[in-house]
């Protein structure tokens, strides 16, 4: 038999749950430094040599290493590189996340024009066809509506829906002051995804379908606390956007207790992503589809089903969808 990282390599991939922040390479953040005159707090190969100890440390690592990206040409190169590194090992879609308030050095219509434009370069040039959402963060306040506004008014085929992520164990319960914003976009035509269940525990997950209509979830682990509500997540098929590695890194310091293994026996809609693959080591689709295996003894024709999870999971038209379909049939034929 095939051995399980070829097969994984070779397989069509779809990724819905990956921030584009955490898609930088330390030598490209390193050559736009050196533009602005900076340097890199540590060399190149070893940036990302931190630990972040709790989500708080982390999201301000990724205020810190975004600053290095000075212009929307830089930004547009970002984003072609990461198009490219996904098609490299045959990431054929992917979704990925980006939060403005890292990017202060840009307007909304600057972000969303320099990411389309490098999506658009590096799927031509061979890479992964790259979507993204725009993501509030749970500490803004009156921002959002103007968030909503910038995307539907500059919206490009490259800008798929609306997202919200940030510590919700900081932030509190904030679902009631963001609703309006993902109803709007909802009414535009958006989709709309959700951090929740990470850091905030299974009311943070009731929040995001209850009160902000969350067609997926970003994580959503922490369901496997309230049976009822995993009952609910089954029943609807509320695609979770799992990110093990991510998860061991910050949330579950005893891996025996991530309950990958449980929510699948339970029959929920999973879909398995990176987060954040620099902060991670260098961490690809490939090597995190492996570890779920092993950890999760997941089969093949479980790895291939979160696949087509995802690909019911993404926003994107219908055509995108019956590509990526017949991709993944041909492979199983193969």
């Amino acid at each position: 038999m095939e051995d399980l990282t070829d097969f994984l390599h070779r397989m069509p991939k779809v990724e819905l749950h990956v921030l584009l922040e955490s898609t930088m390479p330390g030598e490209l953040l390193a050559r736009f430094a050196a533009r602005q005159g900076r340097s890199l707090p540590r060399p190149a190969e070893r940036l990302y040599d931190c630990s972040a100890e709790d989500l708080s440390d982390f999201l301000a690592f990724l205020d810190g290493i975004c600053s290095y990206v000075g212009t929307p040409e830089e930004l547009t190169e970002a984003a072609e590189h990461a198009a490219l590194a996904a098609g490299e090992e045959n990431i054929l879609y992917s979704e990925l996340i980006l939060n403005p308030t890292h990017w202060p050095q840009f307007t909304v219509p600057e972000l969303i024009a320099a990411v389309t434009e490098g999506f658009d370069r590096g799927q031509a040039a061979g890479g992964a066809d790259c979507r993204f959402t725009l993501s509030l963060s749970r500490t803004q306040t009156a921002e959002e509506a103007a968030l909503v506004e910038a995307m539907t008014a500059y919206r490009t085929p490259r800008l798929a829906g609306l997202s919200i992520d940030g510590n919700e164990a900081l932030a509190g319960r904030t679902g009631e002051r963001f609703r309006p914003a993902f109803l709007a976009a909802k009414a535009a035509g958006f989709g709309c995804t959700v951090h929740a269940g990470e850091s905030s525990g299974p009311e943070g997950v009731r929040d995001a379908l209850d009160l902000l209509e969350a067609d997926r979830l970003d994580h959503g682990v922490r369901a496997a606390e309230d049976p009822e509500l995993v009952a609910r997540l089954v029943r609807d098929q509320v695609p979770l956007n799992i990110c093990l590695t991510s998860n061991l890194t910050l949330l579950y310091r005893r891996p025996e207790e991530h309950p990958l293994r449980q929510l699948l026996d339970a029959g929920a809609a999973v879909t398995l992503s990176r987060d954040d693959p620099t902060f991670l080591g260098g961490l690809t689709l490939t090597e995190e589809l492996r570890r779920a295996a092993e950890f999760a003894r997941m089969s093949r024709a479980a790895l291939l089903r979160c696949q087509e999870t995802a690909v019911d999971a993404a926003f994107c038209g219908p055509e995108t969808k019956n590509f990526l379909r017949r991709a993944l049939a041909e492979f199983q034929q193969s």
